[in-house]
């Protein structure tokens, strides 16, 4: 990896062929180049294809193998507002000299037909072509492409997330300029070139060597090349500033998208939950966000139903990551409820999905628990999920055992209460507040030592009753097989009651275990008189 990496970095781009800003072209008729590819890349105005415009765009042609051979950039003026600026960089002063998309389709024309194009999130950019080519009057054809993204499944198969910058770091390609066209044209094409080079990971597929020759069979419109004032950017224009990250900064930055997409589903879903994650990356979607996402659904080919799922398998994954250190921040949780809420989820989805995500993560955990030795000294061990308190011990010694608590499963609260099965203490000071708690509720009292081998043999999660009846909860975002975890029959099949509940508005999946909620509400609604709560495993008469 060491040697592509150094291999790809290494050449610098050739210097960018392009004429003066006040050369003018002459106009003249189009015949298509033979072969190569295009490698595209455009700064937008906004997320929705429909209404949203260029304000910069990009085109590096390389011949087959993915060498470059020539540069091109300009500004566009979108002819109204130019959106986030603290995203792109690019500012209104900036775009009001420079052309209009119908003023320069004539160039772009000459620099993209007859060849194979290449964009990262291809849906997206060549989605926003094909708008500006329809509002200049034309037609752009359909034609051969690679999504950098979308092939990054074959080549790089082990990667959480998926933007150009991931791709970029995972093969040692520099990445300078982000979110300007051209810096991300540049990254692209050196992309392309590593996947089509037969000694980077894997051989390339054989259907991206011949997009080029395929290309070529493509008829496009011979469109005349206007004179044109192509625009730059200003050297010392303003950086870009990112949005202030929210608390889920953290978890989408390496959140295994993977997981949130079904099985069977289109693969065009993995581009739109990127885009999704990056609009979430700040905490906040706004309601003009909330709103375009009906819009770049639409970009993406994607019916309302697999729309559905892909939030819910979204907002899963997203819990799932929210608990593995063991515990959920009031921001992290605050900010979850505002995305399901944007995502058109019902109240209390949240918890569901947070509850989901523990027990899925304590079946995990509890298959790695080591058995107890035979001469196991310490009485009951303690098991997955259960809290546990600490006061006095040394700070560096308490940290390091609420680290491995947490790890290991155990919640570690603020207070001692009867849910609270151990507090820790070195015994220092026997009249704390949670000691005197601990005392009165016959809490039990280990000290470090024995705690740190309770923690080494910790063990399941108990799968016995428990004796109180706990709060009902929102529908899970599981999704539905024949019976539940406990065996319990079904008033109805499945998918029925899967139906059922879509219908309802109530979020279902299409694997996974019914939630209770879920069958009560179903069973309530046909009157089948059945309430299976988590206190009696099987359903209960009325």
């Amino acid at each position: 990896m060491d040697r592509i990496r150094g291999r790809l970095s290494t050449p610098n781009p050739p210097p960018l062929q392009r004429q003066p800003a006040d050369a003018r072209q002459p106009i003249t008729a189009f015949a298509p180049p033979v072969g190569g590819f295009a490698v595209v890349d455009v700064e937008t105005t906004g997320l929705v294809v429909s209404r949203d415009r260029l304000v910069e765009v990009a085109v590096i042609t390389t011949d087959p193998f993915g060498r470059v051979v020539d540069e091109w950039t300009t500004l566009v003026n979108p002819g109204g507002p130019v959106g986030a600026t603290r995203i792109h960089g690019i500012t209104a002063a900036e775009v009001r000299r420079a052309p209009r998309f119908a003023e320069l389709i004539g160039e772009m024309n000459a620099r993209i037909a007859g060849r194979a194009l290449v964009a990262h999130n291809a849906r997206f950019d060549l989605g926003f072509l094909g708008s500006e080519y329809e509002r200049a009057g034309w037609t752009m054809p359909t034609c051969p492409h690679l999504c950098t993204l979308e092939a990054s499944w074959t080549y790089l198969p082990r990667l959480d997330r998926r933007r150009l910058s991931d791709c970029c770091w995972a093969t040692g390609i520099r990445l300078d300029n982000a979110h300007s066209a051209l810096g991300d044209a540049r990254a692209t094409a050196t992309l392309l070139m590593s996947y089509l080079d037969r000694n980077f990971g894997r051989p390339p597929e054989p259907d991206h060597l011949h997009l080029p020759t395929r290309a070529t069979q493509v008829t496009w419109p011979v469109i005349p090349r206007q004179a044109i004032n192509v625009t730059l950017r200003r050297p010392a224009g303003p950086t870009p500033v990112p949005a202030q990250a929210g608390a889920l900064a953290a978890l989408l930055d390496d959140l295994p998208l993977s997981s949130a997409i079904e099985e069977g589903a289109p693969t065009n879903t993995a581009g739109y939950l990127e885009l999704l994650a990056e609009v979430l990356e700040d905490g906040v979607l706004t309601d003009d966000e909330a709103a375009s996402l009906a819009g770049l659904a639409k970009t993406y080919a994607l019916t309302r139903e697999q729309v559905d799922a892909a939030h819910r398998g979204f907002l899963l994954a997203l819990s799932h990551k929210a608990i593995e250190d063991g515990k959920v921040t009031r921001d992290e949780r605050q900010e979850l409820l505002a995305a399901a809420q944007a995502l058109g989820f019902t109240d209390g989805i949240v918890k569901a999905v947070l509850d989901e995500a523990r027990s899925a993560l304590a079946e995990q955990r509890g298959k790695d628990c080591l058995p107890l030795p035979n001469s196991w000294p310490h009485g009951e061990p303690l098991r997955i999920g259960e809290g546990v308190a600490f006061t006095g011990c040394d700070d560096l010694l308490r940290a390091r055992l609420e680290g491995r608590a947490q790890a290991a499963g155990l919640r570690v609260t603020g207070s001692v209460s009867r849910k609270t099965v151990v507090l820790v203490t070195d015994g220092v000071d026997p009249y704390t507040t949670k000691a005197q708690a601990a005392r009165e509720l016959k809490t039990r009292i280990v000290t470090p030592d024995v705690f740190a081998e309770l923690v080494h043999y910790i063990q399941p999660a108990s799968t016995e009753a428990p004796t109180h009846t706990p709060a009902k909860t929102a529908p899970s975002l599981a999704a539905p097989t024949a019976t539940t975890t406990t065996g319990a029959t079904l008033p109805a099949p499945g998918p029925t009651i899967r139906a059922w509940a879509r219908a309802q508005g109530l979020p279902v999946g299409v694997r996974g275990r019914l939630a209770t909620e879920i069958v009560n509400a179903y069973a309530a609604a046909h009157g089948l008189g059945m309430d299976m709560t988590e206190d009696s495993p099987l359903p209960a008469p009325r």
